[in-house]
């Protein structure tokens, strides 16, 4: 697929991090999961909604996001600590479209219907709206996908767990879009990884032409040092509260 990014006039792309283990603001709470929102495109986008739905609604609440101004839920994978926000969200806001795969258990996607929110399953790559892109079902065996946003700077893929790799959800969304990578954000997966394979990862990184990255939630410590080592300015510190902006 070619270049169909977002014109020079478009809006700022702003990205929240409003649930995540990383505590970046103090006024919020910090817990086991991952959620962001995403604003600036067609659709208002809540990537994954942690792991505790008091804990999701009440960062919102302080961060002044109000649930009934959000469009769509993407859900990476089926994990608790990226689904557990879910039903407490759609008591508040029901009237959104909530994109999963449909690897997802049953009684996930009943809990959607019964809410009254629509449910649209994702097996291949798609687009959410204009400029947000499903990687589609990624992974041998937990089943994943990645969002990817089209922004002038190049693409910034966002990630809940990269169970599948995330070396090769990277090359995924850049032979599916044809774009260059901005920036990666999001869970990483690497917490177990030894310095030697995390700077592969570092390298092949490089190699792919990411010029921003921000591993939070499951990357662990060792590869967030490791990346801010070599990224240095180009390395984004996440944590709950971080506020992206891109324009």
């Amino acid at each position: 697929m070619g270049n169909t990014s977002l014109t020079k006039d478009s809006n700022a792309i702003e990205i929240t991090i409003v649930y995540d283990n990383n505590l970046f603001d103090t006024k919020l709470k910090n817990a086991w999961g991952f959620s962001c929102l995403i604003k600036g495109l067609e659709k208002t986008i809540l990537f994954d909604t942690g792991g505790d739905g008091e804990i999701l609604l009440n960062n919102m609440k302080k961060l002044s996001i109000n649930p009934k101004e959000i469009d769509v839920i993407f859900l990476s994978h089926e994990h608790w600590d990226h689904t557990g926000g879910l039903n407490d969200f759609l008591k508040e806001n029901k009237n959104i479209v909530v994109y999963l795969l449909p690897s997802f258990p049953e009684d996930i996607k009943k809990n959607i219907i019964n809410a009254g929110a629509k449910l649209v399953e994702i097996k291949s790559p798609a687009y959410l709206c204009e400029g947000a892109v499903s990687t589609g079902e990624l992974g041998n065996g937990i089943k994943e996908q990645s969002l990817v946003i089209e922004t002038d700077k190049g693409l910034v893929i966002i990630t809940g767990c990269a169970h599948p790799g995330i070396v090769k959800i990277v090359e995924k969304a850049k032979e599916y879009l044809e774009q260059n990578v901005y920036m990666v954000i999001g869970g990483f997966h690497l917490a177990i990884f030894s310095d030697t394979e995390l700077k592969k990862i570092i390298q092949q990184f490089r190699k792919l032409g990411v010029e921003k990255v921000g591993p939070c939630h499951c990357s662990g410590d060792r590869c967030r040092e490791l990346f801010k080592e070599e990224y240095q300015k180009d390395y984004i510190e996440i944590g709950v509260g971080k506020f992206i902006k891109i324009e």
